[in-house]
């Protein structure tokens, strides 16, 4: 269960949007997580500023892998938006954070959890990969370029 196609949904992603800083990212991110997973959206806002607490999620070139853990939740759940203006994200480079993958997961979900943010990752270091996601012109775009080198089954 580390397939894009399995933890992003279409309705899932979006581009343009405004945000001002980290606090508005999370409100914005937790509004759209919250109609997906059927959870309070202040409770997700509230567990992605907790762990930002512990250390923040930008991890360099631009972008951001927000992540909490929630009660009740059925499987790992992403949220992907990438923001018109750069905001500040005290990421470890220190540069602004314009791309940012939001991962949900079960409380219980530990290795499965590990292997959602390992392969969100490996996805956002590659540079080729983010100059076409900083280019693609629609949310269909950008979904299509995270879910484009999945084999899917046809029967």
């Amino acid at each position: 269960m580390t397939d894009f196609s399995d933890m992003l949904r279409p309705d899932a992603v979006q581009t343009g949007v405004i945000a001002t800083n980290k606090k508005a990212v999370f409100q914005h991110i937790a509004t759209i997580a919250a109609e997906i997973v059927d959870t309070d959206a202040k409770t997700i806002a509230e567990r992605l500023t907790a762990r930002e607490k512990l250390g923040s999620t930008g991890f360099g070139g631009g972008v951001a892998i927000p992540h909490a853990k929630l009660d009740g939740l059925a499987q790992v759940t992403g949220v992907f938006v990438r923001l018109a203006q750069a905001v500040d994200f005290q990421a470890v480079d220190d540069l602004p954070v314009d791309l940012v993958f939001m991962l949900l997961s079960p409380t219980d979900a530990g290795a499965v959890h590990l292997k959602a943010l390992a392969r969100v990752s490996r996805r956002l270091r590659d540079k080729a990969f983010l100059e076409k996601l900083r280019g693609a012109g629609s949310p269909d775009a950008l979904y299509a370029l995270f879910t484009a080198d999945e084999v899917r089954d046809a029967a």
